[in-house]
């Protein structure tokens, strides 16, 4: 199977952030290739820089079109959710300079899309995502959460492109976002 849309799905944070590609043909969803890119502790702008290479590295090799990212959620710790922000911006950055589109998603609609409610556990994102992707062993909790992002796309994004057509808005940049 070639020539299908390629989403990145990534995961991101400032000491492992989790990389999934996939392959989509119409509602045919391929893995393609996932990972955790581990910057491990020390300064922080020293691991952004590390997020940002490893996820430019991972746009040049394998080319996707799209980036599927989780959008920002409250967090109980207000430094852990900057920290979180921080990630997201870099993961923004290097798509955007590869002229990637992005696409956000709620960790919710994730989950829901991919498992079938929203307050779905990791283990059972591993597990669905293991289960629809076909794949002879569980991926890392970072890897299955950036790989049901991009499942993500995959499932909603062409309905959602097909909306925007049908409204006049445009494709391939609309964003649906459910609260």
């Amino acid at each position: 199977m070639g020539d299908g849309l390629r989403v990145l799905g990534v995961d991101p944070g400032t000491v492992r952030t989790g990389w999934g590609v996939v392959e989509c043909h119409g509602s045919v969803i391929r893995y393609v290739e996932s990972g955790v890119i581990f910057v491990g502790r020390g300064e922080v702008a020293g691991r952004l820089a590390g997020v940002h290479a490893g996820l430019t590295q991972i746009i040049a090799r394998l080319a996707p079109e799209i980036l599927s990212l989780e959008r920002n959620f409250l967090a109980t710790n207000v430094q852990s959710a900057f920290r979180l922000g921080e990630a997201r911006g870099v993961a923004m950055a290097a798509a955007a300079a590869a002229r990637v589109a992005l696409y956000e998603y709620t960790p919710a609609t994730i989950k829901k899309t991919v498992v079938g409610h929203g307050r779905a556990g990791k283990a059972g994102v591993q597990e669905a995502v293991t289960r629809m992707l076909a794949l002879a062993a569980m991926p890392l909790e970072d890897e299955a959460d950036a790989l049901a992002a991009a499942i993500c796309y995959g499932l909603r994004g062409a309905f959602e492109n097909k909306v925007a057509a049908a409204l006049g808005v445009g494709s391939r940049r609309i964003r649906l976002v459910r609260r």
